[in-house]
């Protein structure tokens, strides 16, 4: 008997997840994802774009930086600001 396992999208990535993240400078983080594939993220025009004083606030260098890796995701102050792990694997960011 053989046996065969398939994988789709969604399962690789729900195993995907970041295992670094180094601030570069100018808002943008060099990301490295725990299947080896690294990633520079400008937030910059993100954070410009965007309208909502929650979001404006990360503005600032000094509280930009505070980010940390929570469960494999990129984190600021236990999720006020985050974004989906697919949309920094792609550099993806989009102002709503």
């Amino acid at each position: 008997m053989k046996i065969t396992e398939q994988f789709t999208e969604q399962q690789k990535q729900e195993s995907l997840s970041i295992t670094q993240a180094n601030y570069i400078g100018d808002f943008a983080i060099r990301l490295f994802f725990s299947n080896g594939y690294q990633k520079l993220v400008d937030f910059k025009p993100f954070l410009e774009q965007a309208t909502h004083p929650a979001i404006k606030k990360y503005l600032d260098k000094t509280l930009f930086k505070t980010y940390q890796i929570k469960d494999g995701n990129l984190d600021w102050n236990d999720f006020d600001l985050c974004f989906p792990l697919e949309d920094l694997y792609t550099n993806n960011l989009i102002t709503l």
